[in-house]
């Protein structure tokens, strides 16, 4: 990893060959290879077999599995595991959506927002799940921040929660109307720059959301 930072690599820049890691770093060739699996695992290299390896996006994938992995260990009716991530996602967007509140976004994503969700009002009322749209929601109210680790964060908590639910064949939203005004509750806070109003609308969200996994994880209807 040092080496990768003193050379100045890039995302998709080639690396040494083993021999030439082998001789700079004066360790064994299996020392590099396993070396260089570990760092594949974590997304810092990207091993392609006979073109060479290259360094790679650092994604937050390696942190999604082992967070699914962590709450899958648990046995099935205890909600805690999940509830933990729950948790952070909802200090984290809480505070996030009061920053977004505090410095409102332009008009064309507040249309944008509203636009998404008509399209989880008119998805519900049709008996269709939407939870594309909801990720969708969620990505695009942060993106007048700037900040392009947000939406890679948010998504490795989205892809945890959704893997969990698919394990453990979670139904579908059983109230999707209420998500739909919830979503609603927080545009028309950013609209009228109600910073509190904002946050609130946010965390109504969420308790909504760990109180329907926790009924599904304890497997009550």
């Amino acid at each position: 990893m040092q080496l990768i930072l003193d050379s100045g690599l890039h995302p998709g820049e080639l690396l040494p060959t083993e021999a030439e890691l082998m001789e700079s770093l004066g360790v064994s060739r299996n020392s590099v290879r396993e070396a260089l699996k570990a760092l594949q695992a974590l997304d810092i290299v990207e091993i392609r077999h006979g073109y060479g390896t290259y360094v790679g996006q650092a994604s937050l994938t390696p942190l999604a599995d082992g967070l699914t992995f962590r709450t899958l260990l648990r046995p099935a009716t205890d909600a805690h595991a999940l509830a933990e991530i729950l948790q952070v996602r909802e200090i984290l967007e809480e505070g996030l959506v009061r920053r977004v509140a505090a410095a409102p976004p332009a008009d064309e994503i507040l249309n944008q927002l509203d636009a998404i969700v008509r399209k989880m009002a008119e998805s519900g009322e049709a008996g269709e799940p939407f939870a594309d749209l909801d990720r969708e929601f969620h990505e695009t109210l942060y993106r007048s921040l700037g900040n392009e680790l947000i939406p890679q964060l948010l998504g490795a908590f989205w892809n945890v929660f959704n893997r969990v639910a698919g394990v453990r064949q979670w139904s579908s939203d059983p109230a999707p109307e209420v998500t739909v005004d919830r979503h609603r509750a927080i545009v028309a806070a950013l609209r009228a720059r109600d910073v509190a109003g904002a946050q609130e609308a946010m965390a109504t969200h969420f308790r909504g959301i760990e109180k329907r996994a926790e009924r599904q994880m304890r497997g009550v209807n």
